[in-house]
């Protein structure tokens, strides 16, 4: 069963720009590890100043191995020590776990 990985990022209205070019401009390596199924940056539009990282992955331990290797460490190295002194462009974050339950997909 897929699990699904939110990193919950308070960034403030001033750092939003930064961090979407943070974004666009990774690596990509997430994408070609082992278990990765899925990932989207979500900007918030009203009510909060939280971005939403989502992610996806084919089960726990794979979440976990990328977690834990050489390329999970070296974006977020990449991101305390950005250009112009300006590290992290979030305040603060969190990490919400969910398992899929139920799924859907378009039909066609």
């Amino acid at each position: 069963m897929s699990v699904v990985k939110i990193n919950v990022l308070t960034v403030p209205a001033e750092a939003r720009e930064r961090l979407e070019e943070r974004f666009s401009n990774r690596a990509g390596a997430v994408e070609s590890s082992d278990g990765f199924e899925w990932f989207e940056l979500l900007r918030p539009v009203e009510g909060t100043d939280s971005y939403l990282v989502y992610t996806r992955w084919r089960s726990e331990a794979d979440f976990e191995a990328w977690q834990n290797g050489q390329d999970f460490a070296r974006g977020h190295a990449q991101a305390r020590s950005a250009p112009g002194g300006q590290g992290p462009a979030a305040t603060g974050s969190s990490i919400w776990s969910f398992e899929v339950v139920t799924q859907a997909a378009p039909k066609g």
